[in-house]
């Protein structure tokens, strides 16, 4: 789930948002490729053996998820990631089953043209998974988040074009579709509705707008230069977190089972499994007739709905009593995410997604 700091947030609930991926210092001078150790006998259960593959923003919970489900169906990957030098990014990667003989790891700042290349460099396509995301003040919007997303998503798909990278999967966001205000009341939402620039603008919710604009950046590119792009577009994700580290996502569900009120009606229009997300990219990369925008959620619902399903779970913790309709304007159905569903991918249900999310939060020692 995409998060943008809101005046509207308890003290202990905005502190407490900045155990989210640590971002080191800008890079001066990217590394080379760091190959991983060899591993015995990888079990390959695709046709894909021998393709290779870019995923940047590897390290993430959702890039490690698309890394952990491409190297199972055969693929050899290059993943990107901050620092090399940061175990934080690079050990649980190197530990997934496939990564000792297909996984390459590369240093690169979306900023920097010449990373990314180096990255994609022999690849037949490409998962843009990078782009920041700030849980705090943006103190420069433009160079916190509008830069790294819009210039690091052309500099992405300048060098896929430029290398000869035959599809291009870009993972944007249900916040490139939410909020949107002026959507007719009645209507439920679908790939069709874009974020109301003007009403971020107005509220100072930047993160939208760099997804919004990245977005709309990789479909003018693509129209332009004839690069075939397709993209991905989350809702809150959970369950299972392979990194050290918490996405925002996580953050918000953990911030909930500690009693946070916060509400989030500009960002939540559902939920959705790690492991659905990484197989809804690989269903669009894989099925080449594909076009267009995915909504990637398990039912458009509102984050009442999803507060009071982990209070009926998890009646132990202090969960917070609040109102069913938390998102204004946002109608209740259980096909948001239709054209995935189309293809075949069969959404893990909200509270087993609920399950998997704390299950893991425990085990990673974030509650007991």
């Amino acid at each position: 789930m995409p998060y943008q700091h809101r005046t509207g947030l308890s003290p202990d609930c905005r502190k407490s948002l900045l155990i989210q991926e640590s971002r080191p210092p800008p890079l001066t001078k990217p590394e080379k490729c760091k190959p991983n150790k060899e591993e015995k006998n990888p079990e390959l259960q695709h046709s894909t053996q021998g393709e290779v593959v870019c995923v940047t923003g590897a390290s993430g919970s959702i890039g490690s998820w698309v890394v952990k489900l491409l190297l199972a169906r055969g693929y050899t990957v290059h993943g990107t990631v901050r620092n090399l030098k940061d175990e934080k990014e690079t050990k649980h990667l190197e530990a997934l089953e496939g990564a000792g003989s297909r996984l390459r790891l590369f240093q690169i700042d979306l900023l920097d043209y010449d990373s990314l290349a180096a990255a994609i460099n022999g690849c037949a396509g490409v998962f843009h998974l990078a782009s920041p995301c700030s849980v705090d003040q943006v103190h420069d919007p433009q160079k916190e988040l509008l830069d790294p997303a819009i210039k690091g998503t052309l500099n992405v798909l300048t060098a896929a074009k430029g290398l000869g990278v035959k599809r291009v999967v870009v993972t944007s966001s249900i916040s490139s579709m939410w909020p949107c205000p002026n959507w007719p009341a009645d209507k439920i939402r679908t790939e069709d509705c874009w974020t109301d620039i003007e009403y971020c603008k107005q509220n100072e919710l930047w993160y939208p707008i760099s997804k919004t604009l990245a977005e709309k950046a990789a479909w003018e590119f693509s129209k332009e230069k004839g690069l075939d792009v397709v993209v991905v577009n989350p809702g809150t994700v959970m369950g299972p977190n392979i990194p050290p580290n918490l996405n925002a996502s996580m953050v918000m569900l953990l911030r909930l089972l500690q009693g946070c009120t916060e509400t989030y009606q500009d960002f939540f229009i559902g939920s959705v499994h790690f492991k659905d997300v990484a197989l809804a990219h690989i269903l669009v990369y894989e099925n080449t007739s594909v076009t267009g925008r995915h909504m990637c959620v398990e039912a458009l619902s509102h984050y009442g709905d999803f507060v009071a399903k982990v209070a009926e779970l998890y009646p132990e913790y202090n969960i917070p009593s609040l109102p069913r309709d938390t998102q204004p304007g946002l109608l209740r159905a259980k096909n948001g995410g239709k054209k995935l569903m189309d293809l075949g991918l069969e959404f893990i249900p909200m509270e087993q997604i609920i399950r998997d999310a704390v299950e893991s939060l425990k085990s990673k020692g974030f509650i007991s």
